[in-house]
């Protein structure tokens, strides 16, 4: 047995001492939930000159059911590129300020025009809940572009985690419902494939986030169809045609549970004809990028950016 700590970042154990041990369920569901909130509310402000606006928006569930935080410049300049963001907790916690401090950052550095999508959590809201929630606030931008001062030609989508499966997903929906054009995807460590237990790679998911995690994680997100034929806007990993998607940037670490399914996607994307780019970080397990000052994590995040202002500048060419 492969003592995988050995293989940890250095940089990064003191942060990986601090996560909460034991795995995801529907025992520790609750408190885990609540420390996530308890983060929230211990994040401390900068001083960047972001506006943050929560709005609720027409949804799934009825007029002013949706609810999104807006993250934008002070001097947002006219027809400005936009991003539609979906955190990441696996598809049962997470709120949109889990990542206030990163999407601040995006904001204020790229000058783009973030919404977050505070989507419906399995288990008491199960597939398609989450997807259906985060395209009509898709939709809304792109219907409402010129209120929110946005390019509807410059809108991209990102996401960790769960996140990333949600931007994946909706790559694939806007395709085939001929829907909201998206310019690139961004994809961070993306929760892609319902089979990811499978994976016989032996140095991957004893960190932040289990096979026990994950294995929960789906079976509450697929409800009673985890079962059956899952759909490829749950599972983006079961989609058979990658053509016509947006060009992709995907990053994660060498020791995360998702590392054979994201090169698999990164490879099947590739063949489709599709942009792709990826990094690997050595070292790295399951939301490394969050630990402040670890230079693995400090470079992530710098070519996560780096990677949307090359998709912006794109644009259009």
């Amino acid at each position: 047995m492969i003592d995988t700590r050995e293989l940890v970042d250095p940089q990064l154990l003191p942060f990986l001492d601090a996560l909460p041990g034991g795995a995801v369920n529907r025992h520790t569901l609750p408190a885990r939930r609540e420390r996530s909130d308890a983060l929230i509310l211990a994040q401390l402000p900068d001083d960047l000159p972001v506006l943050v606006e929560e709005q609720y928006l027409s949804g799934p569930t009825g007029p002013a059911s949706l609810r999104i935080l807006k993250i934008q410049r002070h001097d947002l300049a006219d027809k400005a590129p936009a991003l539609l963001h979906c955190h990441g907790g696996g598809l049962v916690m997470g709120k949109p300020e889990s990542s206030l401090p990163t999407l601040r950052h995006m904001a204020m550095t790229l000058g783009v025009v973030i919404v977050s999508v505070d989507y419906r959590l399995a288990p008491e809201a199960p597939y398609p809940a989450a997807i259906d929630d985060c395209y009509a606030a898709l939709e809304w931008m792109h219907d409402n572009a010129k209120a929110l001062r946005i390019d509807s030609q410059c809108i991209g989508v990102t996401g960790e985690s769960a996140g990333g499966n949600l931007a994946a997903a909706l790559c694939l929906m806007a395709r085939d419902r001929a829907g909201p054009p998206i310019a690139y995807q961004n994809l961070v460590y993306p929760m892609l494939d319902d089979r990811a237990d499978a994976t016989d790679n032996p140095v991957v998911g004893q960190f932040c986030w289990t096979r026990e995690s994950n294995r929960f994680a789906w079976n509450a997100y697929l409800g009673a169809t985890a079962h059956d034929a899952v759909s490829p806007y749950a599972a983006p990993a079961r989609e058979s045609d990658y053509e016509r998607l947006p060009p992709l940037y995907l990053s994660t670490g060498a020791l995360d549970l998702f590392l054979d399914e994201n090169i698999r996607f990164v490879q099947a994307l590739a063949a489709a004809g599709v942009a792709v780019e990826v990094d690997i970080y050595p070292g790295a397990f399951h939301a490394f990028d969050v630990a402040p000052d670890a230079d693995v994590s400090i470079r992530a995040r710098a070519r996560r950016l780096d990677a949307m202002r090359r998709a912006i500048d794109g644009v259009g060419d």
